[in-house]
């Protein structure tokens, strides 16, 4: 093996310039060349590919977003748009490919894999909703920017007298809401992962007030639904002064977590190891702090995200 290529593909999550850092700096102290592949499958596909240098790679562990761009490209999922993809691998004489991303881009890497190409990939999303890992790359960082905004949103609240329905991102999961949501003493997190009843909410609400606490921060996350019509819901069942908000994008971009930086680096060397050995068509993780690689295609085919929901048992024994 000479070439390692990379690629991030998805949605962006803070961390992601870390792990291409570690790929390519762990490539070259292995006397490898490593090759960035710009705008994920889409750019394999048109061969955006060119050689990077360990310079390029300076100062970008402390940078969000992604230096090799992404892009969303549904066309990946034919087959011959995949053998299009190794054909461009080959043509620039790639011998296995690391792909930084979500459910998406691990599908993408799945299919590479079964075409016989060694390909291994780094959970890289906010989400946290990756299979086969305790965390993702872009997870803490996106709590961390949540919990910031939630604690501004609190100060309001209690000024004002009002209830705050805020929404945070998290795709079908409800990682962000119960991370975010706990270390900000949410009164209520409302995740897809579990039925709610906004009814006991808002009489929980009523009751918080009669002993004195006349606001309150409820945290949704995306998958249940948006914040202004779980407020719709909420005001039905008496006079709140509620306000919706959704967080967004901004939970996406920004300088990535100390966390972060370690877990992205410690991916990126993971995987050349990996590649290095011979070893390919592997999903990296971390579980109980430990680095794990599962067979990519039984980790997507056969295992699911879980989702601490006990979490959300601690936050209703902690609140008012």
């Amino acid at each position: 093996m000479k070439r390692i290529g990379i690629l991030t593909s998805g949605g962006d999550s803070s961390g992601m310039n870390a792990a291409i850092r570690a790929i390519a700096r762990s490539a070259m102290s292995a006397g490898l060349e490593a090759y960035g592949i710009n705008y994920g499958f889409a750019g394999l596909v048109a061969g955006d590919i060119h050689q990077l240098s360990s310079i390029e790679m300076d100062g970008i562990i402390a940078r969000g977003g992604t230096i090799l761009y992404s892009a969303r490209f549904p066309e990946f999922a034919e087959e011959k748009t995949q053998l299009k993809g190794i054909e461009q691998l080959k043509k620039f004489g790639i011998d296995a490919l690391v792909v930084i991303g979500g459910d998406g881009s691990y599908h993408g890497a799945e299919r590479l894999t079964q075409h016989g190409f060694n390909s291994v990939g780094i959970p890289g999303t906010i989400d946290n909703d990756i299979p086969g890992t305790d965390f993702t790359i872009g997870f803490d960082t996106a709590v961390n920017t949540a919990v910031e905004a939630l604690d501004r949103i609190n100060d309001t609240a209690t000024s004002h007298q009002r209830v705050f329905v805020v929404e945070v991102m998290g795709r079908g999961a409800g990682d962000i809401a119960l991370w975010a949501g706990v270390a900000a003493g949410a009164d209520a997190i409302v995740i897809p992962e579990r039925d709610y009843d906004i009814q006991a909410i808002a009489e929980k609400i009523k009751e918080n007030r009669k002993n004195g606490k006349d606001h309150a921060l409820i945290v949704i996350a995306e998958g249940v639904m948006s914040a202004a019509d779980f407020k719709k819901q909420l005001d039905q069942y008496g006079e709140f002064d509620s306000r919706a908000i959704t967080l967004g994008h901004i939970q996406r971009g920004g300088q990535p977590t100390a966390k972060d930086r370690v877990l992205a680096s410690r991916f990126g060397d993971y995987a050349v190891k990996l590649l290095l050995e011979g070893k390919g068509g592997l999903a990296i993780g971390i579980r109980n702090n430990q680095l794990v690689a599962t067979d990519i295609i039984d980790t997507l085919e056969n295992h699911k995200h879980i989702t601490d929901v006990s979490l959300q048992d601690v936050n209703k024994r902690l609140r008012f």
